[in-house]
Parts: C-alpha cells; structure tokens; sequence
C-alpha cells in the first residue's frame, strides 16, 4: 500500500542562507499515529508548514494521497487538516459558526450531519452556540481540532495539541486522538510532552538541527536505545561503593539504602551475574530488588546531545 503522505529529499534554505530542513526523507502509513520531536528551532514546524503548504519548498517533492503539493496543491491541501500551536479564533464567532465557516474554505458544500457529529465527537455540541471567548482552553483547542476536521481530511496535523492544557484534559484530548485514528484519520503530532508520545505514537522520528536523526517503531526504539536500571533495596545501608565494585558504576542512594545498576539492554552481557557475585563478595546484602526501563524522555534528551 502507497504511503498517505511521501517526503523525499525534502530541504528548506532562506535567502540568508540558513537551511531549515535538510533533505529529509519520510513515509508516514495510512491510520497511524506519527511523532515528531525536536527541540525548538529544529525544523518541526518548517516541515509541517510546508507540507500544509504555508512555506514554500527549496528542493525535493512531498506527495499527501499522490497528490503533489507544489503541482496538485488544491487536492493535496483538501486532504489535510491543521491544528496549529496558537490559538486563531475570532473570539466572538460562534463554536457551530466557525466551524462551519472552515468547511466552507475549502469548498465543500454545507453538510450539518457532519458538522454535528465532529463536535459530538469533540464534546462541543453542548458548547455550539457558545462564543469561542466563553470556552476554556481545552475546550478552544478542541474547536481548533473541530475546524481542522470540519472538511473530512484524510491527514491531521497536530502541532502541540496539548499546549497549555491541564493534565486531565490532555488525557482526554489524547482519546480524541486515538478515536479519530479508529475512524481512519492519519495522525502526525508535534509535542514537547514526551509522555504524549510515549503515550499515543506507533512511530517516532526524532529531528534536531534540520536533520531526521531517527524514526522508529516506539517499541523498537525503546528496546533498541533504551537502558534499564537495577534498583538493590539493601538490608543494610552503606556509607559508600566499595572501590572492588567501581567497575559497575553503581549509584548510592542519599540514605545509603539502595544501590542501583544501569546497564544496556542491547549489550551480549548485562553483568547482572558477576554484579552479584561481586555484591556477595563484598558482604552486601539486599532484600529486594526491582528494574526500571528508561523513559522515552532519557532516550531523546540522549540523541539529541549526541547530534550536537
């Protein structure tokens, strides 16, 4: 099956000579959820807003559906939906309204079973006739969610769904998400929540500097990057790491209770066995232990230090 949006050798240089993007390749499936990470200033933003078709591209070509964004512009764009970071409203417009109103931009003919059924889908048919100044945040990102999807795009693009928004609501938006992928919406996401990611992406690409360093099944990049750890609850706390188990690189709890291992989950060896060996040796003893894989959150802070 052809992929739902294609970027080949996709790059960005301004007239000042600063370069943006740099030929970036990627393929994002039909149905899936897609994460893009970065810090700021990475290029995250520049890819999306050329893929939407808000900046202009320097070279490579960029297909959503096989339609051409440069050549095909209007069909590529009709396939799209944006939920950008900011809040762009008309503070006094109506929810039903304005929602309404983005269907119309694209040239799709009035269909109110639509609109109705978005916004009961978002929790907003309540709030329809609400002014947008009268809603929360949460509730105004999910009028923001409800214009994007308001002309039946096959492609949803989410940059920072969650911005601002408490944490309960961010689970709730995160539902949203996940139902709008059950109803066959391709979703690529931007977020500086890595938990976000963690959370909801099938796959993950990593962007720093203008560059795709990764992308990765979430599973496998966890499995293949990620480190465990290995927490000794002692019987006996200890003042300090005896120099015969240095080689570990153990790390003593403040009270001198735990002693934890970290160790590479893709090495032939963990040193688990000998660690024992050697803890036993030195007449420490423990009465638990427990492991702990890395978070999605390390694993990134980890490649994005290494590309710098």
């Amino acid at each position: 099956m052809a992929p739902v949006l294609s970027v080949q050798g996709a790059s960005k240089r301004y007239d000042s000579g600063f370069e943006a993007l740099k030929s970036v390749d990627l393929e994002i499936e039909k149905g899936e959820i897609f994460a893009l990470l970065g810090p700021n200033g990475a290029g995250k933003t520049t890819l999306i807003s050329i893929i939407c078709g808000l900046v202009n591209l320097t070279e490579g070509k960029i297909t959503v559906g096989g339609h051409d964004i440069v050549r095909d512009h209007r069909k590529a764009r009709s396939m799209i939906g944006l939920v950008p970071q900011e809040l762009t409203t008309d503070q006094f417009e109506k929810v039903y309204d304005t929602v309404s109103f983005s269907r119309g931009l694209f040239g799709k003919p009035a269909n109110p079973a639509h609109i109705e059924r978005v916004l009961k889908d978002l929790t907003l048919w309540d709030k329809r006739d609400n002014q947008l100044r009268t809603l929360s945040g949460g509730m105004k990102r999910r009028v923001m969610i409800a214009k994007a999807l308001s002309h039946e795009p096959e492609v949803l693009f989410l940059d920072e769904p969650t911005a601002g928004v408490d944490v309960e609501l961010r689970r709730d938006m995160w539902e949203v998400v996940r139902g709008l992928r059950e109803a066959g919406v391709t979703i690529i996401l931007t977020t500086h929540y890595l938990e976000e990611a963690e959370e909801m992406a099938d796959r993950i690409g990593v962007i720093s500097r203008g560059e795709l360093v990764l992308v990765e099944e979430k599973t496998e990049l966890m499995r293949k990057l990620g480190q465990k750890r290995l927490t000794l609850l002692l019987t006996e706390p200890i003042e300090r790491v005896p120099e015969a188990l240095a080689e570990y690189g153990l790390q003593l709890s403040e009270d001198g209770s735990e002693l934890v291992y970290t160790y590479d989950t893709r090495a032939e060896r963990t040193g688990i066995t000998s660690l024992m060996t050697d803890l036993r040796d030195a007449d420490i003893r423990f009465r638990d232990l427990y492991t702990e894989q890395s978070s999605l959150e390390e694993i990134f802070v980890n490649l994005v230090r290494e590309r710098q």
